[in-house]
């Protein structure tokens, strides 16, 4: 691969990183957004406030992901890229409860546990979305 391939080829991946970081953040603060109105002012148990703050976190960063951040890899179909995304959100769903309950069962804010959970799920969801939800097509090889 020639030196100029590669620059194009990383300032492509860097712009995708840069716009999955913008989902992902969209998805934190409206989520964190939610949760605090839930959790502080109409004072529920941080459980439904966090499935609240879930439900329309995950529906905004999908469509960030796919139609923006991911939109030069959807190649498999809406339903396999949405199949896909809330699968492997949904495993991201109870890590992430996991995290927040143990962190509230020794006295750490589910506040503070937001941002422990996302430094992980930075790194996971950004993995999970390239490689598998919205995986990089391969062209056959001409012969």
């Amino acid at each position: 691969m020639n030196r100029t391939k590669t620059l194009n080829l990383s300032n492509k991946e860097l712009d995708r990183f840069v716009k999955y970081m913008a989902g992902g953040g969209l998805y934190f603060w409206l989520g964190y957004a939610v949760f605090a109105v839930g959790y502080s002012v109409l004072h529920w148990s941080w459980l439904p406030a966090k499935i609240m703050a879930d439900v329309i976190g995950w529906s905004s960063n999908y469509v960030v992901q796919r139609f923006w951040a991911f939109s030069d890899r959807a190649k498999l179909g809406e339903m396999v890229h949405a199949g896909r995304y809330i699968f492997i959100e949904s495993i991201g769903f109870v890590i992430d409860y996991l995290i927040i309950w143990g962190l509230t069962s020794i006295g750490i804010t589910p506040y503070i546990g937001f941002f422990i959970s996302a430094g992980f799920f930075t790194v996971w969801s950004y993995f999970w979305y390239k490689y598998w939800v919205f995986p990089e097509q391969t062209k056959p090889k001409v012969k």
